[in-house]
């Protein structure tokens, strides 16, 4: 992490709100992550949209390992310095990406990587993929592919869906030269080709070898199913390794909570359970809300049980859980 001071961070602001101004008269509508009235739902959304509604049939899930470690200095204030011919922008930007962490008392600069949980950040990597991925992507979009191809980028997560499996496999191995020509690599577990989608699923069926795989792109993990009329749909269900890591913090919090009144208590886990409704309640996912609901009034019950309350009483106020 590089924290920055707080007259940094002020100034990191005002850049940042000059910078959106003017990237965002360049950034490509592919790209959701971290821009102003753009949210992960409007990326999950469009994702759904181009699937069902394209010829997709084949997706590659993308993932660059330790992108905000490895982001080249050099490349990208070149890549500010195509678009920004103001020195007074580049010169606190070197100096923000040059001012090292403190790591066990001593200070370590760095030729690569953005300083994490500094303002300016999440910016500065949409620029950099901007150049090394949007932008090519599009244009190997509209000159190689031969069949239909859509793209969603969420910082450096993004996903591609392809109608044809050979354009799927040159893409990734250019893509793979590309990103390595910039400094970066992809994750190579994460970085996954699947067939999936509508004649995806239909050939699977054909040929008898049940559905196709699933994949996981921000926070939830997609699956080819069917709707209730026969046609084809994408269920999209929390991931279950994330819903146990939420579950079990709120263990651990009831743990620390344990002497706090009832009502208090249930007060909190509304909030818990309203904030994780707030971005699972999507359609199709009905069943990961109420499997998280009945999952945090168990532990709640159990909770109540150990400091000697008797179990009846959750009943009682059961409704602040829901």
């Amino acid at each position: 992490m590089g924290i920055a001071a707080l007259e940094d961070k002020l100034l990191q602001r005002a850049v940042v709100a000059v910078l959106n101004a003017i990237y965002e008269e360049d950034f490509l509508g592919f790209s959701y992550g971290f821009r102003p009235g753009r949210s992960q739902h409007d990326d999950l959304d469009a994702l759904m949209v181009g699937i069902q509604r394209r010829k997709v049939s084949w997706i590659l899930d993308v993932d660059y390992r330790s992108f905000l470690d490895t982001v080249s200095h050099r490349w990208l204030v070149r890549f500010l310095e195509h678009r920004i011919g103001d020195d007074r922008l580049i010169r606190p930007i070197r100096k923000w990406l040059k001012a090292g962490v403190l790591e066990e008392g001593s200070i370590i600069e760095s030729e690569v990587g953005t300083p994490q949980g500094a303002t300016i950040s999440h910016l500065l990597a949409n620029v950099y993929l901007h150049y090394v991925f949007d932008l090519w992507a599009q244009q190997w979009r509209q000159r190689q592919a031969r069949g239909e191809m859509i793209v969603v980028r969420y910082a450096d997560d993004s996903v591609v869906g392809f109608e044809h499996e050979a354009d799927t496999k040159r893409f990734l191995a250019d893509m793979r030269a590309r990103s390595e020509a910039f400094g970066l690599s992809l994750h190579p577990d994460k970085t996954r080709l699947i067939r999936f989608g509508r004649f995806a699923a239909v050939n699977r069926k054909e040929r008898g070898l049940g559905k196709p795989e699933t994949f996981n792109y921000l926070g939830f993990t997609m699956i080819c199913g069917t709707k209730r009329s026969g046609g084809f749909q994408i269920f999209r269900r929390t991931r279950s390794d994330r819903m146990q890591v939420t579950l079990q913090r709120v263990k651990e919090e009831l743990q620390r909570r344990r002497h706090e009144p009832i009502p208090i208590q249930g007060k909190w886990l509304t909030q818990v359970i309203r904030g994780f409704n707030a971005y699972h309640a999507v359609p199709t996912n009905y069943r990961s809300l109420v499997l998280f609901r009945d999952r945090v009034t168990r532990l709640w019950k159990r909770a109540l049980m150990r400091r000697g309350q008797r179990v009846d009483t959750v009943g009682t106020h059961d409704a602040a859980a829901r």
